[in-house]
């Protein structure tokens, strides 16, 4: 379920501002994102885990204050990134 050191490294690199960012808002909605999926499949197979469920359900509101705070900071970062992770259609 957690995210492999390798995968985690990857996502920095490709979504980060700066060399050695990782606390930005890109990196951490991109990193956010790859673990909802990963428990989106788990929830597909164990459909009656509920703490998992609820986990689900805090890191998308998280993801969703961090997508508000870049979109009201700066438009065009928050655009890409919606792109870049093609979360919306």
């Amino acid at each position: 379920m957690a995210l492999e050191k390798n995968d985690k490294k990857t996502l920095m690199e490709k979504f980060a501002t700066h060399k050695g960012d990782t606390g930005s808002p890109e990196v951490q909605v991109a990193i956010l994102t790859e673990r909802i999926e990963d428990l989106k499949l788990h929830l597909d197979i164990h459909k009656k885990d509920n703490h998992s469920r609820r986990g689900i359900m805090l890191m998308v509101a998280k993801r969703r204050k961090l997508l508000n705070y870049l979109k009201k900071k700066d438009n065009a970062r928050y655009e890409k990134l919606i792109a870049d992770l093609e979360l919306r259609k």
